[in-house]
């Protein structure tokens, strides 16, 4: 046991969240025979098997469920060892790993990574786009050290900071446009596009026109918000996006946008982090770069 590696680990950890020998070792910049010769190696020196190879799917023994657990206690203690060094030098320097919801990530994305990048440019930043209970998972273990999500959480291990309010609008056929904008009950009545399950703000949608996710519904569902507005340019139905993704999504499609009349949906934008996490100081300096960022995309009538 005394020959146990933190690249043992690490590889360890990347073979359990990938599933695959492949895309583990894609994940890690080595090649798979390396990659499994590591774990066959650790597995020995363990004295048990981590894994069952099956033909075609892999899964951990109930030994490597339990050892992987452990690993990752492991390697996010060291993690933060190098989070509290990079902490002592007073600035935002080295990798910064953020998670973003997939309906912040392509309108956000683009303005916080400049502005970082050219106030800090001794950052390294790395991004991950998932869902939000993903995105949570990962901030648990570990995984990311912060991320750009709807707000509230609530969840006690971790610092939330609210950034900034933002409206949905309302999306409809180009026909539509001098039509009064319905009301939440107006729109239980229409044919309602969301998101896929799991996605925050299908929930946030739901809520906003007080329908029951199990009830069912005159709708169709949808992978992203370019697929529900280009939806909705084909004369579907209609649907509600945020309004920060209104430049990006109605660029090429033919569609109407209109605000709703008060009270209007919105959503709270902010950040979160570990309440443990060395880096709390930097990464509140990262959040006023977000709201920065945020603010200058904003349309002149936004509230």
């Amino acid at each position: 046991m005394a020959n146990l590696t933190i690249k043992q680990l690490r590889y360890f950890d990347a073979l359990a969240q990938h599933g695959h020998f492949g895309r583990a070792a894609d994940a890690c910049a080595i090649s798979q025979p390396a990659l499994s010769m590591r774990i066959k190696e650790l597995e020995e020196e363990l004295g048990t098997p981590l894994v069952e190879r099956g033909p075609r799917q892999l899964r951990l023994t109930p030994f490597g469920e339990d050892f992987v657990a452990k690993a990752r206690e492991v390697l996010r203690g060291v993690d933060e060892l190098g989070d509290l060094a990079r902490a002592a030098k007073g600035r935002l320097a080295g990798r910064l790993r953020i998670g973003v919801i997939p309906t912040i990530a392509p309108y956000l994305l683009p303005a916080i990574i400049g502005r970082l990048s050219l106030e800090h440019d001794d950052l390294d930043i790395h991004v991950r786009e998932s869902l939000t209970s993903k995105l949570i998972t990962e901030l648990h273990e570990g995984r990311l050290d912060t991320a750009i999500l709807a707000l509230p959480i609530s969840e006690p291990a971790f610092t939330e900071v609210a950034l900034f309010e933002e409206d949905f609008v309302l999306v409809r056929p180009p026909e539509d446009a001098d039509k009064p904008v319905p009301d939440r009950e107006g729109l239980r009545e229409m044919r309602l596009l969301l998101l896929e399950e799991g996605h925050c703000f299908r929930d946030q949608a739901l809520s906003f026109c007080n329908i029951q996710s199990a009830l069912p519904r005159e709708t169709l569902d949808g992978s992203s918000l370019s697929t529900l507005v280009q939806m909705v340019g084909s004369g579907i139905g209609v649907t509600l996006i945020p309004e920060m993704a209104v430049p990006v999504e109605t660029r090429a499609t033919d569609v109407s946008v209109a605000r709703f009349p008060e009270p209007q949906p919105t959503r709270t934008i902010g950040m979160i982090w570990r309440r443990t996490s060395p880096l709390a100081g930097q990464l509140r300096e990262v959040a006023e770069v977000v709201r920065a960022a945020a603010m200058a995309g904003r349309p002149a009538n936004a509230a």
